[in-house]
């Protein structure tokens, strides 16, 4: 099987970045950047500076493009927004989802090209919301997936726990055609779900986990496949973990076994331009790191108190990063503060910093963007080096995929002899 990507939400290239790491032979055949309100368009412009600028390299509105003329492709990746994936009847013209959710976009791809295999990533939020109907959001992905004869993994990686520099917790979703021979391979332990989890599944291989025996995993159906009563009545408690077979969902909340841990210090600069450090005037930094009980009130009228706890100030460098966000060195609660081992004074980090804090290439933003839109791209970003462990157990997948067509093409040679 030819390994081609079709890359959506591209950003700065993190996916096919990491995939290419594991090994050169990935092609992407196709990829979609478009920052909406974005007059530039920073991260293209970025991505067409490593990748190249062609026709299949594409800056325009995901909705707006006719899926048709997508290039055929084996392997679809994204790190979509989490959205309101609800779905309404709208009489003759059967269901239609929110205007300007990304999900829907993805499923038409899924049904238009249908391509055999898709790793997705999303805050780990998704497996939870909306907060009144836990769990519906996922159940309607997971519905989609299994309407277009897809299996579904899925986990909650934080980065970090993985040995990567960032407190980055995220969940990534790994579905598969049932017709693929990957499919036939897990279905040998379907009978056995814990051995899916331990040893046997995507995850498994690619990011290790403390043993689930059979009694930690919980077992329900999809008994619902209107999407409008997924939305309606779809409720159930997703661990971290879990897979969906023929409809068939088994989740648990899994332990991971914990690697070595790789801190801030290990990848900071030395001699660091003094527009970075904070001065004296510290009071307002102070302030937003520190814990506070503020009285507001709602819109309705109703009074009550907003606290916060303590975050660190300044943040340990012997451990690895928070989460990053796009709002990253702005004067922010969020942004990193570091003490500087080198002159003792706080300041930010930098846009290289902030570049190894996800894995990628120092000075991969530094292509003429503003500084701001630098880190940016880092806060959208995700951490390269997951993608590229996976990418080296897809290799592994994707050619058990193409001795399986050899094997058949060879089946009928004899045939026909």
């Amino acid at each position: 099987m030819h390994k081609t990507v079709c890359e959506l939400f591209a950003g700065v290239g993190g996916f096919r970045l990491g995939l290419e790491r594991a090994d050169k032979d990935w092609t992407t055949v196709w990829a979609n950047q478009w920052e909406p309100g974005k007059k530039t368009q920073h991260a293209f412009d970025c991505y067409c500076t490593h990748f190249g600028n062609n026709e299949n390299h594409v800056n325009r509105n995901i909705s707006e493009i006719d899926k048709k003329t997508i290039p055929n492709h084996n392997l679809l990746v994204g790190g979509f927004p989490c959205q309101d994936y609800s779905v309404a009847r709208t009489g003759a013209t059967g269901i239609n989802g929110k205007k300007g959710v990304l999900w829907w976009d993805i499923r038409e791809i899924l049904e238009t090209k249908n391509p055999s295999f898709v790793i997705l990533e999303n805050v780990d939020r998704l497996l939870k919301s909306p907060a009144n109907q836990r769990g519906r959001d996922f159940g309607i992905i997971l519905t989609c997936f299994h309407q277009l004869g897809y299996n579904v993994e899925w986990r909650i990686i934080n980065a970090a726990e993985y040995g990567f520099a960032q407190r980055r917790r995220r969940v990534f979703i790994f579905a598969y055609k049932n017709t693929t021979k990957y499919s036939t391979y897990i279905l040998k332990s379907v009978k056995h779900p814990e051995c899916i989890f331990n040893n046997v599944g995507f995850f498994a291989h690619t990011f290790k986990i403390e043993g689930v025996s059979v009694d930690a995993i919980r077992n329900t159906e999809l008994t619902e496949t209107d999407l409008v009563d997924v939305t309606e009545h779809f409720s159930y408690d997703f661990g971290n973990s879990g897979f969906m077979y023929n409809g068939s969902i088994y989740t648990c909340d899994s332990t991971p076994l914990y690697e070595d841990v790789t801190t801030l210090r290990s990848i900071i600069e030395t001699n660091v331009n003094q527009r970075f450090y904070l001065g004296n005037n510290l009071e307002k930094w102070t302030y937003l790191k520190g814990s506070k009980k503020i009285q507001r009130t709602s819109k309705t009228g109703h009074t009550y108190t907003f606290s916060e706890g303590p975050i660190a100030f300044p943040d340990p460098i012997d451990k690895p990063a928070r989460t990053m966000l796009t709002s990253e060195s702005s004067l922010n609660r969020s942004t990193h503060v570091i003490e500087d081992p080198q002159t003792k004074q706080l300041r930010l980090i930098t846009p290289l910093e902030a570049e190894r804090i996800q894995g990628f290439d120092d000075n991969w933003t530094n292509t003429g963007m503003p500084e701001k839109f630098r880190y940016f791209c880092m806060g959208n970003a995700l951490v390269v080096g997951i993608i590229t462990r996976m990418g080296a157990y897809l290799n592994t997948v994707f050619t058990r995929e193409s001795e399986v067509i050899l094997s058949d093409k060879n089946h009928e040679t004899r045939e026909a002899m």
